[in-house]
C-alpha cells in the first residue's frame, strides 16, 4: 500500500492546478526525493534543472521525503501521483530484478564508469527495461559517492584473503550482507546510529561507507586506516513518468534531457571534489589511506556473485559487457 502525506500531496496537486490553470501549456512536474534540500544533487535540481527547463514546464520539488515516504515513489510515478523522482537501483529492482546487477560489488567501478554504462548499449537495455516494466524513463544518474573500507589496526588489507575473520559492519539485509562476504570479510549487521560505539568498543573491526559519511559520523576518531577498495558506487537515477514523457514534443524532450545532463554533471563534480579533499583530511587526522589490490578484490567479488542465487536475475552477458566498458 502506498504511503504519503495526504495533506502535502493535496497541497501539491492544488498548487499544480493553480499553476497549470494560469498557464495551461505548462507541463506539470512534481518531483519527490528523500534527500535533504541542501545536498548537491538536490541543489542541482532546483538551481540547474528547473531553470534549464524553461516556460514549458512547472517544476515543483519536494525533498526530505516530505511528499512521499521512501520506497513509495516508484508506485507514485506509476499511478500519476508524482511525475519525477530520484531513485537508487535497489528501488527499481523491487519490480524489475534486472537492476540488482548495479548494486553488486565491483560491477560499477567509479563515476566515469557509471556514466559509460548508461551511455552504452547496456544503458539502452536498462532504459528499455525501465520503460517496458516500470513505465518510467531514465534521464540520467546522480553519483553519490564510492564506498571504501574503514578499519582498525595497522595491518594492510591488500586482498580479500587479508580480510578473513575481520568483523565488518555492513547494513542489514541479504544483499548488503552478501556484499561484505564478497569482499572476504565476516559481515555483521549493526544500525548506522550504533556504529561509532561498535567500532570504539571493538564489536566490529571496521565498516564501509563513502568518505563524506565517514567524516560526518566521525568514524575517523575510532579507526586507523582507509583502504580505498571502491567496492560499491552509490548512485540514483533521475526518472520521469513515461505517461508524461510520451506526451512531450520532440523539442520538449530535448530540453528536459539537456537539463538533466547539465544538472547531473554538476552534481557529480561536487561529490568528486569533496571525495578528493577528504583523502587529505583523513591523512591529516592520522589515518593511513592506501589503495589495495583492486584486481584481486574485483575478481574475488564477482566470482562470489556469479556462483550465488543473487545473480540469477542478471541479464545474460550484461556483467561481461559492463566489465568491458
Amino acid at each position: 500500500m502506498i504511503q504519503y502525506s495526504f495533506r502535502t500531496l493535496a497541497a501539491a496537486a492544488l498548487a499544480a492546478f493553480t499553476m497549470t490553470g494560469a498557464a495551461s501549456a505548462q507541463v506539470e512536474l512534481i518531483f519527490s526525493d528523500v534527500n535533504p534540500a541542501e545536498v548537491p544533487r538536490s541543489k542541482a535540481m532546483t538551481e540547474i534543472f528547473a531553470k534549464e527547463l524553461g516556460d514549458d514546464f512547472a517544476f515543483q520539488p519536494y525533498f526530505g521525503a516530505t511528499l512521499m515516504k521512501q520506497g513509495t515513489e516508484l508506485i507514485g510515478l506509476q499511478r500519476g501521483n508524482i511525475q519525477m523522482a530520484g531513485l537508487p537501483p535497489s528501488d527499481l529492482a523491487q519490480q524489475a530484478p534486472e537492476f540488482d546487477i548495479l548494486g553488486a560489488a565491483y560491477v560499477v567501478r567509479d563515476q566515469a564508469h557509471l556514466k559509460a554504462i548508461f551511455d552504452s548499449e547496456v544503458g539502452e537495455e536498462l532504459k528499455a527495461i525501465a520503460r517496458d516494466k516500470l513505465k518510467v524513463e531514465i534521464l540520467g544518474t546522480f553519483y553519490y559517492g564510492t564506498r571504501h573500507l574503514n578499519l582498525k589496526g595497522d595491518k594492510d588489507y591488500m586482498t580479500p584473503a587479508d580480510l578473513s575473520g575481520v568483523k565488518l559492519r555492513m547494513p542489514g539485509g541479504e544483499s548488503w550482507q552478501f556484499l561484505g562476504k564478497s569482499l572476504g570479510a565476516n559481515p555483521v549487521p549493526i544500525p548506522y546510529t550504533e556504529l561509532y560505539t561498535a567500532l570504539q568498543s571493538g564489536v566490529v573491526d571496521g565498516q564501509d561507507n563513502p568518505l563524506p559519511n565517514n567524516r560526518q559520523m566521525k568514524f575517523h576518531e575510532v579507526t586507523d586506516q582507509i583502504a580505498l577498495t571502491g567496492h560499491n558506487v552509490g548512485f540514483g537515477m533521475l526518472l520521469v513518468s513515461s505517461m508524461v514523457w510520451d506526451e512531450l514534443t520532440d523539442e520538449q524532450k530535448a530540453t528536459m534531457q539537456a537539463a538533466a545532463d547539465k544538472a547531473t554533471a554538476w552534481s557529480d563534480q561536487q561529490y568528486l571534489d569533496q571525495e578528493a579533499e577528504l583523502v587529505a583530511f583523513f591523512e591529516g587526522e592520522g589515518l593511513k589511506v592506501y589503495t589495495p589490490d583492486l584486481d584481486a578484490f574485483r575478481a574475488y567479488a564477482q566470482e562470489q556473485y556469479l556462483s550465488s542465487p543473487l545473480s540469477d536475475n542478471w541479464p545474460e552477458g550484461m556483467v561481461d559487457a559492463i566489465n568491458d566498458l
